[in-house]
């Protein structure tokens, strides 16, 4: 190893909004070296990691010890992209809205000269069969991809991401962990912000942040020999404090599929998928990045309108037999990274969570005494009552994502589906949430689809299982 640094970062300290976020950071980096940040949510890592990029202003020095001009990419936790028209009023529904998608590029239009230069990364990426999709209509996961590949395309000397490995499936982790690899033989600083117990196995070292401090900075091989250890600062809450509204009816089925078929165009989505849920059962819904999940789960949600076309009861209720989406989505708890990505930011806590009663994205009318007592009800349920008179852009991804699970829940509905909700939590938020829909389905007899990567991260209540590939469900 070198004996001078490649980064040194010296009191380093970011202010917003006239709050402290971070003071007197100090560290160095040195070739070969990795960088694994992490830490509760709230405790300002992603601003050290836009400070890093040379994105956010701060006061302190950070130095990098490259010829001048070498490119800095940073790599964004949630993905966002313009219309053709330069444009970033887009609406969630519209990725399943056929019609709709020619507002947008396809992977190779917006890749652009890039494409040629791109092709081996795409093959190891897995990513051929994309470049003539709408970005529109690209997964979560699938938006990650593209988001890495952009970034590698630019041949950067530093490469920082916030949660890289948040919402791939095992493969691309598995890629994604070689490739960091690779970038540090050939001499690339990589950084990446993360949980405190999914630390990259490419970590080098991990820089612990707490309360806007660094607490600590350290080889990532002294922590491998310690155990991960989830301190619970809140527990979750006591199955008598857990808000009830009234009885629902009593559904014969919750959501009952028989050969549903999606294509869009010549792309066939969906292949005959036969899936019958009955009331109060909890299952896991898996498969590959694309497999066709939130396609699946935007027919269940009445997001699609080929749900149409297709033989689907929700509720025990054809689709298409009267029924509107408003009378679908008033028996839903509903949240997606998605979602998340189309939420207005300008939402306060509690405007966040109070448009769940409404179904909207965002608050757009009056809410009334009795809404407004249960609905900081369920805020001080999910820990997030503190949270209700600030703005959603003044908060972590992770405190975000609290938000919308009590949005999700406030409607006390008697189907929840929750997709990939663990992301960008801390191991502290993730156990309360899990805790927290264990015990809500168990209590009120919910039933759940619950959509994860990881099978550490589904609740206790989960005993079923439906997984996708290809667009066809293989068990």
């Amino acid at each position: 190893m070198l004996s001078s640094p490649i980064l040194s970062v010296n009191n380093l300290s970011i202010t917003r909004s006239g709050k402290k976020i971070l003071e007197n950071i100090s560290f160095s980096l040195y070739n070969g070296e990795a960088l694994a940040i992490t830490g509760p949510a709230g405790c300002g890592k992603t601003s050290l990691g836009l400070a890093l990029a040379q994105q956010l202003y701060y006061q302190g020095t950070i130095t990098y010890h490259f010829p001048d001009g070498s490119p800095i990419a940073w790599v964004e936790q949630q993905h966002h992209f313009k219309t053709l028209q330069s444009t970033s009023d887009l609406y969630y529904q519209q990725r399943f809205n056929s019609y709709d998608t020619e507002e947008t590029q396809t992977v190779a239009e917006s890749l652009g000269q890039q494409l040629s230069a791109a092709r081996e990364l795409i093959a190891e990426m897995g990513m051929a069969y994309l470049l003539e999709e709408k970005l529109i209509q690209l997964s979560n996961g699938e938006n990650k991809k593209l988001q890495l590949l952009n970034a590698l395309l630019g041949k950067p000397a530093v490469l920082i991401m916030d949660q890289p490995f948040t919402g791939l499936d095992t493969g691309t982790r598995l890629w994604l962990n070689e490739q960091i690899i690779r970038l540090k033989a050939a001499k690339v600083l990589v950084m990446m912000i993360s949980s405190a117990d999914e630390i990259p196995e490419s970590a080098d070292k991990v820089l612990f942040l707490e309360n806007g401090y660094m607490q600590s900075i350290e080889d990532k091989a002294g922590l491998l020999r310690k155990p991960v250890v989830v301190e619970t600062k809140q527990e979750p809450p006591a199955a008598e404090t857990i808000p009830l509204s009234k009885e629902h009816p009593v559904f014969n089925s919750i959501i009952d599929m028989e050969e549903v078929t999606v294509r869009y165009g010549d792309k066939l989505i969906l292949d005959r998928i036969n899936w019958r849920v009955l009331p109060g059962e909890c299952w896991l819904l898996t498969g590959p990045n694309g497999a066709g999940k939130s396609t699946l789960l935007s027919l269940v949600n009445g997001d699609n309108p080929q749900a149409y076309a297709n033989k689907i009861h929700l509720f025990g209720q054809r689709r298409g037999s009267g029924e509107s989406i408003w009378d679908i989505k008033k028996k839903t708890g509903f949240l997606s990274p998605e979602l998340h990505v189309y939420f207005n930011d300008s939402s306060t806590g509690f405007e966040t969570v109070a448009s769940g009663l409404f179904d909207t994205i965002g608050l757009f009318r009056q809410v009334s005494a009795e809404d407004t007592a249960w609905v900081m009800q369920w805020m001080e349920v999910c820990g997030i009552s503190t949270h209700k008179n600030k703005r959603l852009l003044e908060l972590s991804t992770g405190e975000q994502r609290m938000l919308l699970l009590a949005r999700a829940l406030v409607k006390d509905p008697p189907l929840l589906i929750l997709d990939e909700p663990c992301q960008g939590l801390d191991p502290d938020r993730k156990h309360r949430l899990l805790e927290l829909i264990n015990r809500v389905c168990t209590v009120t007899g919910k039933t759940l689809v619950f959509v994860s990567h990881y099978e550490a991260d589904v609740p206790g209540c989960v005993d079923k299982f439906i997984r996708i590939e290809q667009g066809r469900r293989v068990s």
